[in-house]
């Protein structure tokens, strides 16, 4: 490519012979070196116009809308397809790709958004707030306020809370991605990759650090003998206990992953219903929900969050390798694919020798095949829109892009069909949804 297509247009961008001036608002000409009669410098016969406004990523907007709508349809379909629903532990499926790609998407869109950051304090503080706004909206979508689309019931008790989710997990991440890209962004000229890599080394640096630290942790914590109580109809508790007495397991019921959330959260402020408990070991139906089997482990009914606080470390490390894909660079579409294919190559052979792809983990090798997948994805929608300009296939996903946050709270968290619901005739079951099915 050489370099003629940008992410974003910016002030030395080529524009044939007027360069755009974004820093003074106007375009500045630039003028041949001939001098007019008198040696002086031919002035322009009109006066400058004012600066084109700065041009979106389309392509970023398409990938997120695709993300979004590959989200709504594994929510919706994937209890019927269990090929495309989430895997109960380690493997990965269509669904277990959608966190990852819009943790990669954050990454490129931070790369763009602070390519100049004149005043690095507020711009720090204007990250945290957002950060903020994003997990308290977290914490009431996915929290337990809502109590589902037949129940016009609300509110949740602060002592069973639910403290991590989606929303949050993507907060944590955006924040330590933007400070990196805010304090750690190297000033060098790049004319190589080796240069690329020279000038974002800090941030690479952190990237691994959060790695090694999350290896530490995952395969080096002893986690100890547990109990659980969960409440079962006809009487008030049931108690369970799972016998441990580990270090470096990955299964379901003694990871670190779990024992650490156990620990910090409180095991009644994580996710109730367990993807595990659509395992093997579990479930009589499995890869679907069912009945429990009768020789299932005693960690089968346990809470485990896969939003969880360890898991989420490896989420910073997608979000981080997203920004390196949004740095301006020549040939990209070449820097872009051979990363991919290498982690990609990285994450399968990791995981041939036992360090197996899991979501729920956010293990080293489910990081680096989700983020080689996001990378070609990504690279292919650039190239069909942003460089060959095939806009018109791609219009619905670029407009649900530009919405994504909305279609997810109106949708995906079902705050829609909620307040449908909360208009009934005389009996709240007969309403809108209820005559178009969904109530039923």
């Amino acid at each position: 490519m050489g370099g003629s297509y940008e992410l974003v247009r910016t002030d030395d961008a080529a524009g044939g012979q007027h360069a755009l001036d974004l820093e003074a608002g106007r375009c500045a000409a630039v003028y041949p070196k001939g001098l007019a009669a008198g040696g002086v410098i031919t002035p322009p016969s009109a006066p400058p116009s004012p600066a084109p406004a700065r041009q979106r990523l389309v392509s970023l907007d398409v990938f997120r809308g695709t993300t979004v709508l590959l989200m709504i349809l594994v929510d919706d379909a994937g209890a019927f397809l269990p090929a495309i629903n989430h895997s109960p532990w380690d493997g990965v499926t269509i669904a277990d790709f959608v966190m990852p790609f819009f943790l990669f998407i954050v990454g490129v869109a931070l790369a763009l958004a602070y390519k100049r950051v004149p005043n690095k304090l507020e711009a720090t503080r204007k990250a945290i707030l957002r950060a903020l706004k994003l997990f308290c909206v977290g914490l009431v979508l996915q929290g337990g306020f809502f109590h589902g689309v037949r129940s016009l019931t609300f509110g949740v008790d602060m002592q069973n809370i639910r403290l991590m989710g989606i929303l949050q997990r993507i907060a944590i991440a955006y924040v330590v991605t933007a400070l990196c890209e805010i304090w750690l962004k190297g000033d060098d000229d790049i004319d190589s990759g080796f240069d690329l890599l020279k000038r974002n080394r800090y941030q690479l640096f952190i990237g691994l650090i959060v790695t090694i630290t999350y290896m530490a942790f995952l395969y080096g914590t002893y986690v100890s003998d547990w109990e659980y109580q969960i409440s079962v109809p006809g009487s008030t508790e049931k108690s369970f206990f799972v016998k441990c007495g580990v270090r470096g397991d990955t299964g379901p019921g003694c990871n670190a992953v779990g024992m650490i959330d156990r620990t910090i959260l409180g095991i009644q402020h994580l996710y109730s219903r367990p993807v595990y408990a659509r395992s093997k070991q579990c479930s009589m139906n499995s890869p679907q929900n069912g009945p429990l089997r009768p020789d299932a482990p005693s960690w089968c009914q346990a809470p485990f969050d896969p939003e969880g606080l360890l898991s989420s470390v490896m989420a910073i490390v997608t979000c981080l390798i997203g920004l390196q894909y949004g740095h301006k660079h020549n040939e990209r579409i070449m820097k872009w694919l051979i990363p991919s294919f290498s982690m990609l190559i990285l994450a399968f052979s990791l995981d041939f020798f036992g360090m197996h792809m899991n979501k729920p983990l956010y293990t080293v090798s489910y990081t680096l095949a989700t983020a080689g997948a996001a990378g070609l994805l990504f690279a292919g929608i650039y190239t069909l829109v942003d460089m060959y300009g095939h806009r018109r296939p791609t219009v619905v996903m670029e407009w649900m892009g530009t919405h994504a946050l909305m279609i997810y709270v109106l949708i995906a968290c079902n705050i829609l069909p909620i307040f449908i619901h909360g208009f009934y005739w005389r009996d709240p079951k007969n309403n809108i949804l209820r005559l178009i099915g969904i109530g039923a």
